[in-house]
């Protein structure tokens, strides 16, 4: 996804604040950006559905490509495709930064990891869609730590890690323990109208 439209134009736009900063902002004016914004619109069932997919795209940072290739392994998974496509994404290597609290937004947590600031097992990755398995375990490079942005992280100014992560927030360390249950994926989203909105 990647897109240069500014932050709090784009939590308006989907409904949600994708950011701590866009969240002052998102109370006081809680309705889509531009002078139209405040009417209410016919609202399509199809309009419903892609709404609900952006939304989905925005809180994972990710490109529709990556999107519609998590939907395809979700439906093949065998199991809730609307589930199973949060586990997917979930699974991605920024965002488990971003859960464990190493980083205080998607956006940050992607930027760790392409500046090769994270490895998983021991070795540098540098793909922030790289996909985690349980038992796998992510850290700080070590050079790494003295940097203001892990010092923050490692005294606990970010998220409370979920369940289903083990995080030394002192040593910026975490391990994925198992696959999350959609109840501890803190992610605003329908999942069953994207997978509609794929199906159709």
């Amino acid at each position: 996804m990647n897109t240069s439209r500014p932050k709090v134009r784009l939590s308006r736009a989907l409904g949600i604040p994708l950011t701590p900063k866009s969240v002052p902002y998102f109370e006081r004016r809680p309705y889509p950006p531009g002078e139209h914004g405040r009417k209410r619109r016919q609202v399509s069932d199809y309009s419903t559905r892609l709404r609900e997919k952006q939304r989905l795209r925005a809180q994972y940072d990710i490109s529709e490509t990556q999107l519609r290739a998590a939907f395809d392994r979700a439906r093949r998974s065998g199991g809730k495709t609307g589930e199973a496509l949060i586990q997917d994404l979930e699974s991605r290597l920024d965002a488990t930064v971003l859960r464990a609290g190493f980083a205080r937004t998607i956006y940050q947590a992607r930027q760790f990891v392409v500046h090769q600031h994270v490895l998983v097992n021991g070795k540098r990755v540098d793909r922030p869609s790289y996909r985690l398995q349980p038992g796998d375990f992510v850290q700080v490079a070590d050079k790494s730590r003295s940097k203001e942005p892990f010092v923050v992280a490692a005294s606990g100014a970010h998220a409370d890690a979920p369940a289903y992560l083990t995080v030394r927030l002192a040593d910026l360390t975490a391990r994925v323990e198992r696959t999350p249950s959609r109840d501890e994926v803190p992610v605003i989203c329908e999942e069953q109208l994207v997978v509609e909105y794929y199906s159709r």
